[in-house]
């Protein structure tokens, strides 16, 4: 018997209390609509991006804060709501997610300028932030161990893996045939629906440390913050530019202040011991740098089609198919049969060499390419490779968590994906710029801009072989206690397809 299924199997003789079907379906269905729908609004709005700066006059240099104000404030903030829930109850703080989420959905759709929207944005990824956490925990604590769970934990990283593709999807049908503005409303019926189910759910363990870390929020969500302003702002001021330096000293320094507080604090934001096994770090590492290379990623190809090839918001949004089917069987079959058929490490590193296969495919693209020989397929190599790291990585990175810290584990996982997209956003958006101005010299306009776009998409690739690195020297069998918030066995046998 493997690992997996001596984990499986234990798991399942100890559930006591088994909850009725009904109840644990309208459960399912709660979590990952919540969860579908915070991580499709980082990126709905990418195919909305030129017609959002039409209506609302938006500078070109600005323009990537709509995406970025929303990844900033979810992943800064979400260390911290993750404590919050674990120490003042999941579902109080997870209804409250969810309401500021659908507010802020409603007031950013009718935000009459440039500025406002951003505003409701960041307010948005708040509730994001807020919300986020308690889905994981409170789905380890609603669903026993075993099949019920495994199913759970297959859907919620199925969803988590297709909704960032789908917004891509989702946006260019909205704004062709509604208006930009409805990729905001629609999220507000979804969120009411949502709302009316919580009580499906059950609570969990509290928490056995009581305190937040303040100090550790701040130093935290500042030190990201500054981050990734520094490298937004060098595309148009450059690396000596006042600002940039201040910001990146600032962000050293607030970050070191975040690590220093973490080993030295009683009270840490991240528990020791969710750090203490070296394949969670690393898959959290690779979390960051997936996200990084996969949001700039289609924000490259969002450009590409509407900028050079000439395609609609519609056509642009349908041509994200091919991604999102690769996603969906990736989700469903390739990520859990990855791990049923090979270690950890290996299938995880087989799911980057996927994903940088597929992106290295788009490096190749011309102001010419068949969009039938060349992006589409290159679009589903990439869903595989993508679809399969979200499940795999997600396995590892909650694996032996107790229950009572679950909302931090699935927090870390989050935060580093939304900060790595809004890295992404900002750094290679800067690589593309700036490949196009010294291209632009000598090529077409649509040859340059292509050329900075391939640029981008050759180091979301180094991004992935870094992350193959880090999986081959941090992820080693997983030998410590199995903790309530299951293990990678849970992903492998209940994969996103069973929970049809």
């Amino acid at each position: 018997m493997s690992q997996y299924e001596e984990a499986t199997t234990g798991g399942s003789a100890a559930v006591a209390d088994p909850v009725p079907n009904r109840r644990l379906g309208v459960a399912t269905w709660v979590i990952a609509f919540a969860r579908f729908l915070v991580v499709l609004d980082g990126t709905i709005m990418i195919v909305a991006l030129p017609s959002i700066q039409s209506s609302l006059k938006i500078s070109p240099a600005h323009l990537n804060w709509v995406i970025n104000a929303y990844s900033l404030t979810f992943g800064g903030l979400m260390l911290v709501a993750g404590r919050v829930g674990d120490v003042h109850g999941r579902k109080r703080v997870f209804r409250v997610g969810l309401v500021l989420f659908g507010a802020a959905s409603l007031l950013g759709g009718l935000a009459p300028t440039g500025g406002t929207l951003i505003a409701f944005r960041a307010v948005q990824g708040i509730g994001a932030a807020i919300a986020t956490p308690g889905a994981l925990s409170l789905l380890v604590a609603t669903f026993p161990e075993g099949k019920p769970r495994a199913r759970a934990l297959g859907l919620y990283g199925g969803m988590t893996g297709l909704a960032s593709v789908m917004g891509l999807v989702l946006g260019g049908v909205l704004t062709t045939y509604a208006s930009w503005r409805w990729v905001l409303l629609v999220n507000v019926p979804v969120i009411i629906g949502v709302l009316l189910g919580v009580n499906a759910l059950d609570e969990g363990e509290p928490a056995e440390q009581g305190r937040i870390d303040v100090p550790g929020a701040v130093t935290a969500t500042l030190g990201a913050g500054s981050l990734v302003y520094a490298v937004d702002r060098v595309g148009d001021h450059g690396w000596s530019d006042a600002t940039v330096v201040g910001c990146l000293i600032a962000s050293a320094v607030l970050l070191a202040a975040f690590a220093a507080v973490q080993r030295t604090g009683r009270a840490p934001m991240i528990p020791r011991e969710v750090v203490a096994d070296r394949g969670r770090v690393g898959a959290n590492i690779v979390t960051l740098l997936m996200s990084t290379g996969s949001f700039a990623t289609y924000f490259f190809l969002t450009l590409y089609m509407q900028e050079v090839l000439g395609y609609s918001a519609l056509r642009t949004g349908l041509t994200y198919l091919p991604l999102a089917v690769g996603f969906g069987i990736a989700a469903g079959g390739v990520g859990p049969q990855l791990l049923a058929r090979t270690s950890e490490k290996a299938a995880l590193s087989l799911a980057l060499a996927l994903a940088a296969a597929g992106t290295a495919w788009f490096a190749f693209l011309t102001a010419h390419s068949s969009v039938y020989m060349m992006l589409m397929p290159a679009s589903l190599v990439t869903g595989l490779g993508l679809g399969a790291t979200v499940v795999v990585s997600t396995g590892i990175g909650v694996r032996g968590i107790d229950g009572s810290e679950a909302g931090i584990g699935s927090a870390l996982l989050t935060a580093g994906s939304q900060i790595g997209g809004a890295l992404g956003l900002a750094g290679l958006a800067t690589v593309a710029v700036t490949t196009t101005r010294h291209a632009a010299k000598g090529t077409a306009p649509s040859d340059a801009l292509v050329h900075g776009y391939s640029a981008g998409f050759k180091v979301a690739v180094g991004l992935y072989l870094l992350g193959i690195v880090v999986s081959l020297i941090t992820v080693t069998p997983f030998t410590g206690s199995r903790g309530s918030a299951g293990a990678t066995a849970e992903v492998t046998e209940g994969g996103a397809g069973d929970l049809a």
